[in-house]
C-alpha cells in the first residue's frame, strides 16, 4: 500500500522525539495522548493511536438499556420510594463503611 504522506522526526539524546502535526491529526491525538507501535515480523512499524480500555460493564449497559425501555414504554409504572423504607434503610446501613474502590474480594487484587 502506497503511503498517503510521509513525515520524518529526529531522536533526541535521550530517543525521544515529537510527533508531526500531520501525524497528531491523523491520528487524533492531543497533549498526553497515548499511542501504540505495533511490529511486523518484516520489520515494519505501524504507529496507531492507544485505545482506551472499555471499562463499561456490558451486562450493566444491557440492564441499564432494558430499565429506559420499560420506563418509556410504561411510566405509570414509576413510583416513589416509601418514606419508612428510605428510614429502615438508613437504620440498617448507618454503621456501615463502604469504600467503593476497594476490590469485591482478595481475588480481584
Amino acid at each position: 500500500m502506497e503511503p498517503t504522506f510521509e513525515a520524518e522526526s529526529t531522536l533526541t539524546d535521550r530517543y525521544q522525539t515529537t510527533v508531526p502535526e500531520p501525524v497528531r491529526k491523523a491520528l487524533r491525538l492531543s497533549k498526553r495522548g497515548k499511542i501504540q507501535y505495533l511490529i511486523r515480523s518484516n520489520g515494519e512499524v505501524v504507529l496507531r493511536r492507544a485505545e482506551e480500555p472499555d471499562t463499561e460493564d456490558p451486562v450493566l449497559a444491557q440492564f441499564l438499556g432494558f430499565l429506559a425501555n420499560d420506563i418509556a414504554k410504561h411510566p405509570e409504572h414509576i413510583q416513589a420510594v416509601d418514606a419508612g423504607l428510605v428510614e429502615r434503610l438508613r437504620e440498617l446501613t448507618a454503621d456501615v463503611e463502604v469504600d467503593l474502590n476497594a476490590p469485591l474480594s482478595e481475588a480481584d487484587e
